[in-house]
């Protein structure tokens, strides 16, 4: 129900202005030497409302929902979304450019594995995929003979003229009259922990358990009062946040 609060209502692109930037990606994929590209709407720390430096599903595809991913192929483009989105998806997309499909049943995969071919190179950005997704589209390469590719930047990044830059914005402590306990005590719940499974630190990728670990708040992510984070927790000495 309070979903749609958060929703965007902008005026949706153009086909042209749409039609441009998926033929810049796909001269970008094609100086890469890469057969296509996968797109989540995601960022680093897998979090449900993005900063607007990474819509970059938004920006490619013209679709604003809050989930979603397209595959671009040199000659195929799919979005793919689910149930409460797909008479959106069809309004906001160039029809002309993009099929929209299932993100669920079936899955993005079987389309892959319909149009990919032995010796295709598919690139992904590491930074914006869990581990599982990896491991499932890499499967799916090997059995038609593909590849996947990590890449070490993002190719949308490379062609998006006036991206917004990464948000930094400022980071509060959250008091204990809030959070209910110190951040001594947490921490120290913590490294007993990395004590027991006898390892020698903690890293949090979590932007959440950043937040909750440390009492820390922040203002980076619409509607979720988080600082986009990281931290490496020592089994011994002074913890750090990124």
């Amino acid at each position: 129900m309070f979903e749609a609060l958060f929703q965007t209502f902008d005026e949706p692109e153009s086909g042209v202005a749409l039609s441009a930037r998926l033929a810049a990606l796909r001269e970008e994929l094609l100086r890469r030497k890469l057969s296509g590209f996968i797109v989540p709407r995601a960022d680093q720390q897998q979090n449900e409302y993005v900063p607007p430096s990474d819509e970059r599903l938004a920006w490619l595809t013209g679709f604003t929902g809050s989930a979603g991913m397209a595959i671009v192929l040199a000659r195929e483009a799919a979005l793919f979304v689910d149930g409460r989105y797909t008479l959106q998806a069809a309004q906001q997309i160039d029809a002309s450019a993009w099929r929209v499909a299932p993100l669920v049943d079936p899955p993005p995969e079987s389309w892959l594995e319909q149009h990919l071919t032995a010796g295709d190179c598919l690139g992904f950005d590491p930074w914006l995929h869990t581990s599982a997704a990896v491991e499932k589209m890499a499967a799916l390469c090997a059995r038609v003979g593909a590849e996947l590719v990590p890449l070490d930047s993002n190719p949308i990044d490379a062609v998006w003229v006036g991206r917004p830059a990464p948000p930094l914005g400022p980071v509060s402590v959250h008091g204990l009259q809030f959070s209910g306990e110190s951040e001594a005590a947490k921490l120290e719940r913590i490294r007993h922990e990395i004590g027991r499974l006898k390892a020698d630190a903690l890293v949090l990728s979590d932007s959440h358990a950043v937040a909750w670990s440390f009492n820390i708040r922040g203002a980076d992510v619409g509607h979720t009062p988080l600082p986009l984070s990281y931290a490496l927790v020592p089994k011994t000495g002074r913890p750090t946040i990124f």
